[in-house]
């Protein structure tokens, strides 16, 4: 039998306009921890859907123990032996341990449970991984280790060779960590091989028997653990030689504060503070967990908190209505749930945010509606060949400009974008960015939430990074800002 357990070879995932996953070609081999690690956008997750059957391969060949493997859902993938812990449990918390460990493959006869080997099995081998879980407590009692450990339970119960780990740290304690990682090690004796995705890097030494590197949808390096120096070396194959678009600084900066931020506190955030001037465009840098969405939302009022949010000198009520109200907007990180009505057209989406201005007595002037929707897509070029176009039908780019448009049609001093660029293309993203330069010019504040270092680098006048809900560094930009050393902070290297 082959070393190799997986083996990638030439894979491609083209979404439009942009290639995800792009000539991908590594193996993993059997019973070791094999660590994926690479930026936001680098093309991690897509690789991962294409194995776990989420997402259809564009083109490329997989092998699972020597066979071609291709799965068409996640149940498919773990009936052939890839199981997959995601960031998100899927567990019940109204059901018990053991109901949860068998929800999905339970023996029933006239409708009716049976307690089977089956059952048998699974508890004891949840016994082994942790005794200290009743199978008969409920699962809403338990932590967020212990739950996943029950998914690793089923994992192994179901005899798969591959348990694929997607930032399982993320909202665990250290001690829980210290736990989780006792028995990830513990895996490679029951001949199961995991692949192990996380932005701490201090993980990855920790864990690793071998790590790849991906960036911007390429494959960069596979290698042992061992045969990388130090930190400092994985950082740079991350980051690699990109070479950033030189920040330019502002002509005029305000000393005006329009935002200020102090002692802000809660599940996740820990004791935050700073402020945001007038005509600014200030960026704040973390990877996944960090805290990023979770400020912009406690800002605009929708997570509580503790600690003072003044807002042109006046103390905000946590209220997303009273954000709109004061001259606060907030472009979502999931524009398509949270920030578009995608059934609706240009025209019914672009006014939404402030309907006082095309209507009078409760009646909407339809005159006013197409004139105000035709003046956002001429100015910020939306490419559409009118306003009754359904948002779902446009590019998302072009989804994304509806947003902006929005927020800009609500008279906001202060736009908060949360991850403004995600999942559109190259000339789509320069537009954005030449629309948020353009707004600063004009005096409108800008906070941008982000996981990508590049458009952080280029963008913002002021950089704070973000690392377990803590604020760990403020740095004011410019041309010779250290990506390196940026990096190692917001991975807790320092």
């Amino acid at each position: 039998m082959s070393d190799n357990v997986l083996e990638i070879r030439n894979l491609v995932k083209d979404y439009p306009g942009v290639r995800a996953v792009n000539d991908v070609s590594f193996d993993i081999k059997r019973n070791t921890v094999h660590c994926l690690v690479g930026e936001n956008g680098a093309g991690k997750s897509t690789l991962i859907k294409i194995l776990t059957g989420a997402v259809d391969r564009t083109s490329g060949v997989v092998l699972l123990n020597g066979e071609p493997y291709c799965a068409n859902s996640p149940k498919e993938a773990k009936e052939k032996g890839i199981s997959t812990l995601f960031q998100e449990l899927n567990v019940v918390d109204q059901l018990t341990v053991e109901e949860n460990l068998t929800l999905g493959v339970e023996d029933t006869l006239f409708g009716f449970l049976r307690k089977t080997n089956k059952i048998v099995k699974i508890v004891e081998v949840l016994k082994n991984l942790e005794p200290s879980i009743d199978p008969h407590q409920s699962v809403s009692m338990l932590s967020v280790a212990q739950k996943q450990i029950i998914e690793i339970a089923k994992a192994v119960a179901s005899d798969a060779d591959i348990i694929i780990m997607d930032e399982p740290t993320a909202a665990i304690s250290e001690a829980e960590i210290t736990k989780l990682f006792q028995i990830i090690k513990g895996l490679r004796e029951k001949n199961v091989t995991v692949i192990y995705i996380s932005h701490r890097l201090d993980e990855i030494f920790a864990l690793g028997d071998f790590v790849t590197v991906m960036r911007d949808g390429k494959h960069i390096e596979t290698k042992p653990i061992s045969d990388i120096k130090d930190r400092s070396e994985l950082c740079r194959l991350m980051i690699g030689k990109t070479v950033f678009e030189c920040y330019a600084s502002p002509q005029d900066v305000s000393s005006e504060t329009i935002l200020e931020v102090n002692n802000l506190t809660n599940h996740k955030l820990k004791d935050i503070s700073f402020k945001v001037n007038r005509g600014e465009i200030v960026g704040f840098y973390g990877l996944v967990g960090a805290g990023k969405t979770e400020l912009a939302q406690a800002i605009y009022g929708i997570a509580p908190y503790e600690g003072e949010i003044l807002f042109n000198g006046v103390k905000l009520i946590p209220s997303p209505s009273k954000a709109i109200e004061a001259g606060i907007a907030l472009v979502p990180e999931e524009r398509r749930s949270q920030g578009l009505f995608t059934i609706l057209t240009i025209r019914t989406n672009v006014p939404v945010m402030n309907m006082k201005k095309i209507s009078k007595g409760g009646i909407i002037n339809s005159a006013k509606e197409r004139m105000v929707a035709q003046e956002y897509v001429d100015k910020l070029n939306i490419g559409t060949n009118g306003t009754e176009k359904e948002v779902s039908k446009l590019s998302g780019g072009n989804q994304q400009k509806v947003v902006f448009s929005k927020c800009l049609f609500a008279d906001a001093d202060l736009l908060m974008l949360d991850e403004p660029t995600r999942g559109i293309d190259v000339g789509a993203k320069s537009e954005i960015y030449n629309i948020i330069r353009k707004l600063s010019q004009e005096g409108k504040s800008i906070m941008i939430f982000s996981s990508e270092l590049p458009e952080i680098m280029n963008m913002c006048d002021n950089i704070y990074l973000l690392y377990d809900g803590k604020l760990k560094a403020s740095l004011q930009n410019n041309c010779d800002i250290n990506s390196e050393m940026i990096i190692r902070i917001v991975t807790g290297v320092e």
